[in-house]
């Protein structure tokens, strides 16, 4: 049968299947090639993905974030020890942490407590510390009038001069004026105090590790030394104070004060109330500071918004035009 046909078709016939032969190999060839290339945009989409900046920024704002609640929490990170100069009980016992009204990020001070404050300071407090940051004028519009603020200062008698005779003289108090410390200089103030110098409060509540926590703690941390503890004579204990022997004794007894609106004067109350007032005087400008916070992430929440709007709406057409030669 073969030997019959002639040689045109059997040329005919190789050719076919030379062509069907190449079709197949160019299928194949061509599957290949599309699934390597959907396997190449595959890698090529996640390798932008994680080479981006919105996913660097966010990788390290959760790492920063994460880190800093952590210290919040516990202190301390554990793989980075602490090196200290004495020992850690030379410190003190760590104070509690207290709700303050205030702590929150859009909190504000009590200004009823402000108040009640500064009559606990000016009545128990005043006699051995005092406040040469905070002038009369501070406390307008906080906790007291200007002319219950004016009152007060005219109370208190300033030298001033000199005058057209070339003397000083004294003269009632001013708003300006800074109020007035308990003592001339620091040698009478040891001399009052048993060789101890009283310190500044005026910003007492951010010099000292714990802030407010650690005033209330103090104020109201008296106990009576343990066993096997000794305390030199003039010398009160106080766990909260570094060393655990402090010189200032406890001050503040329950109904110690009265106050003017009533609130029952505990020990408790009248820490609390001293606290606060020693925090506004340390920040005078944070009911502000948190007002001009507020209104700072409004505006440029809103600008963000818009920056957005402008690169997608308005210079994403611009920037992703065709110029045809």
């Amino acid at each position: 049968m073969l030997a019959r046909l002639p040689a045109t078709a059997l040329k005919n016939a190789g050719a076919l299947r030379a062509s069907v032969s190449t079709l197949k190999a160019g299928s194949r060839s061509a599957g290949v090639r599309f699934a390597s290339s959907n396997a190449g945009s595959s890698s090529n989409a996640f390798e932008s993905f994680v080479n981006s900046n919105i996913t660097l920024a966010s990788a390290s704002l959760l790492t920063v974030g994460t880190i800093a609640w952590y210290t919040h929490v516990y202190g301390t990170l554990p793989f980075i020890g602490e090196a200290h100069a004495s020992h850690l009980s030379d410190e003190g016992l760590h104070p509690p942490v207290y709700p303050w009204p205030q702590k929150g990020l859009l909190d504000t001070f009590d200004h009823a407590s402000i108040r009640r404050g500064y009559q606990v300071y000016r009545e128990v407090c005043a006699a051995c510390h005092s406040l040469d940051r905070i002038a009369w004028r501070t406390l307008v519009g906080v906790s007291h009038t200007a002319d219950e603020a004016r009152a007060m200062a005219e109370e208190v008698e300033y030298q001033d001069g000199p005058n057209d005779e070339g003397e000083m003289f004294m003269r009632p108090g001013k708003l300006a004026d800074y109020m007035p410390p308990p003592y001339p200089n620091e040698e009478a103030a040891r001399a009052g105090n048993a060789g101890a110098l009283p310190p500044d409060l005026s910003l007492m509540a951010k010099a000292r590790h714990g802030g407010p926590d650690y005033i209330f703690a103090l104020l109201t941390g008296y106990v009576d030394a343990p066993a096997g503890v000794e305390i030199r004579e003039g010398m009160n204990y106080n766990p909260y104070f570094p060393g655990g022997a402090i010189s200032m004794a406890r001050v503040l007894f329950d109904g110690l004060v009265e106050y003017d609106d009533g609130t029952p004067a505990t020990t408790s109350q009248m820490a609390k109330d001293v606290v606060t007032f020693l925090h506004w005087a340390a920040e005078p400008e944070h009911d502000e500071r948190k007002k001009y916070g507020l209104k700072a992430v409004v505006l440029l929440s809103t600008l963000f918004v818009l920056s957005i709007y402008v690169k997608r709406f308005k210079w994403g057409p611009i920037k992703n035009r065709k110029i045809c030669e």
